[in-house]
């Protein structure tokens, strides 16, 4: 750096510029997911699966449609039934079926904590009681939560018509395994002959939830005309007017989305959850809706980045150059397909210059909520492994870990 650079006066950096949000947050004006009111205004609540797998038989919500208060019961029969069709979602690509599922159970409840009803009521205590009238019939089924499991033939199914892509041939037959992906070049093998020194290792990563401070919230309002107002907590107020406007029959022109000061979201709220109910249930009852999160059901109902299992190998030579880099990845999608693992193979050797590398990942559905983004959607997962066995060379060839990565 010239000393006419070092001299040179900077604009920002050296400086304690004003927060532009500073004011509003300090003085308690700024409004987060769960400040904002309307007059007239309902307490809206879900009802959750109790079980990890289960066929829903029926549902009768006639005993919390009669109770005093109670202004609007939902279910997935108010939901359309939309066939598999991917679309963006943020960092990630979803399909608009598994979203219309993921909101509101319809054949099957997937996962504790799934949602099966909301209803809307003028208190707290009363959508609370009602939820308790709500009768569902179950019939509980096997459930798995370990991708090794779940790749198993034997395994139980969560969609007895998922077929794996990305294989060749096609399979004909159902299973777990929603996608595989490959990325890599050159010749793994005859890498791994040239080296001197060849580490193998396995890790298992949990499901790791973002942690965000504040819960899930919104409030919607939907006019008799069918415009509708929703103030919410996200990262992405388009991403939520467009999927909402799918859902509900609604042009994205007929709905507004304010998005508050948000408490924390690190990828995990670019997702719907509350917000198609919560406009359902003010399109039903004629009334503003507000829905709240529990900080227990943003763990058990709201999407954590996936766990994982990793297998790595790397070769090297005595002088810490790499020959070659292999690993296989299977990341758990929670309930629906949608892992973050084409990313996660991407990642896992970027960083460093090899000729002989090969990255596989499986997209893998277990009983769990449905994975969301966090922070770099799959990277840290997969980098993970091969860190820990570059850093396991390192020691044993006694050469500085930052120095065999240069």
């Amino acid at each position: 750096m010239t000393q006419s650079n070092l001299e040179r006066a900077l604009k920002i950096v050296g400086t304690r510029p004003a927060r532009p949000d500073g004011v509003d947050k300090v003085t308690g004006r700024a409004l987060f997911g769960s400040d904002k009111s309307l007059p007239n205004m309902l307490v809206g609540r879900v009802l959750r699966s109790p079980y990890a797998h289960a066929k829903i038989l029926s549902i009768d919500t006639s005993k919390a449609e009669a109770l005093n208060g109670v202004k609007a019961v939902i279910t997935c029969a108010d939901f359309e039934d939309f066939p598999s069709e991917f679309v963006p979602n943020g960092e990630m690509v979803v399909n608009l079926k598994d979203i219309t599922r993921n909101i509101m159970a319809r054949e099957k409840a997937l996962y504790v904590g799934h949602t099966v009803a909301a209803v809307a009521a003028t208190s707290d205590d009363i959508a609370e009681k009602a939820l308790g009238l709500i009768d569902i019939k179950y019939e509980v089924l096997p459930h798995v939560l370990d991708v090794e499991d779940a790749e198993k033939p034997d395994a139980p199914l969560l969609h007895e018509d998922m077929l794996t892509i990305g294989v060749d041939p096609a399979p004909k037959k159902a299973s777990n395994v929603a996608k595989r992906v490959e990325f890599g070049f050159g010749d793994v093998e005859k890498g791994f002959a040239e080296a001197d020194l060849i580490v193998e290792r396995e890790f298992t990563t949990q499901q790791v939830h973002q942690g965000y401070i504040e819960p899930h919230a919104c409030l919607a309002s939907v006019s008799e005309d069918g415009q509708a107002d929703l103030w919410c907590t996200t990262q992405g107020a388009f991403v939520v007017r467009n999927f909402c406007s799918k859902l509900l029959g609604l042009s994205a022109a007929q709905i507004r989305v304010t998005a508050s000061e948000i408490g924390g979201g690190f990828g995990g709220k670019t997702v719907v959850y509350l917000e198609p109910l919560a406009l359902a249930l003010s399109r039903k009852s004629s009334r503003p809706v507000k829905m709240v999160m529990s900080r227990a059901e943003v763990f058990t109902s709201s999407g954590p980045t996936s766990g994982a299992k990793i297998w790595v190998k790397i070769g090297v030579k005595n002088d810490g150059r790499i020959t070659a880099g292999d690993c296989i990845l299977k990341y758990q999608a929670g309930a629906f397909q949608g892992a973050p693992v084409g990313p996660g193979a991407m990642c896992a050797f970027a960083p460093y210059d090899l000729e002989n590398v090969r990255a596989v990942g499986y997209d893998i559905v277990v009983n769990r909520p449905k994975v969301a983004a966090y922070r770099a959607p799959g990277g840290p997962i997969s980098e993970y492994g091969v860190e820990s066995v570059l850093d396991e060379i390192a020691l044993i060839l006694k050469i500085d870990p930052i120095e065999i990565r240069l």
